[in-house]
């Protein structure tokens, strides 16, 4: 055998190997000399961080596309809010009777027609808050409003509350009292 051969050569002359295993050793070890040729150590490094910052990127993109979508639920959610209340809403021209509440430790005052007042008082409309202004709607819409953002219903009276204190106060009046003739009207307010 002559010294120029190559091992490989002389394994396939001695019937040890195929060519079939001696074309695949050198695709493996040509693959290999590739990924090990191009690049060092620091190239490798480099690549790593780059990695690194390009998984930190999308976690950022991640987290500022969900607040993102956040705030257009919410900007969707009050847009919804406003439509209802809106939608819903009872004229209150022509009031005439003052009626006082309690809106975010202030005493405020708005003008209302008896029937008004009168279904306020009973619990079958409330005052709502939009955006600036006070509104009143039916009960329902104001019931929809507290499982959506309670801080927008102001005053909802609730009419179980009054029923059941009304059957109570005739049982409890006391025959001896000097003011048992004279009744406490249900639309007085403090």
């Amino acid at each position: 055998m002559p010294v120029g051969n190559s091992l490989q050569d002389q394994l396939l002359k001695a019937g040890l190997v195929n060519t079939q295993q001696l074309k695949q050793t050198k695709t493996e070890k040509r693959k290999e000399n590739r990924q090990s040729h191009g690049h060092s150590p620091a190239q490798s490094e480099s690549r790593q961080r780059l990695q690194a910052e390009a998984a930190e990127k999308a976690r950022r993109d991640r987290e500022l596309n969900l607040k993102r979508q956040e705030e257009l639920r919410r900007r969707e959610e009050e847009n919804s809010i406003r439509q209802l209340i809106h939608a819903h809403r009872l004229s209150r021209a022509g009031g005439e009777i003052a009626f006082n509440f309690q809106d975010s430790g202030r005493l405020r005052r708005l003008y209302l027609t008896p029937e008004q007042q009168r279904s306020l008082v009973a619990g079958h409309l409330a005052l709502v808050r939009q955006d600036a202004e006070i509104e009143l709607v039916p009960r329902e819409i104001a019931e929809n409003l507290l499982t959506r953002n309670a801080s927008l219903v102001l005053v909802l009276n609730q009419p179980e509350a009054r029923t059941a204190q009304a059957a109570i106060a005739p049982a409890t009046t006391d025959e001896d009292d000097p003011y048992a003739a004279y009744q406490v009207p249900d639309d007085l307010i403090w």
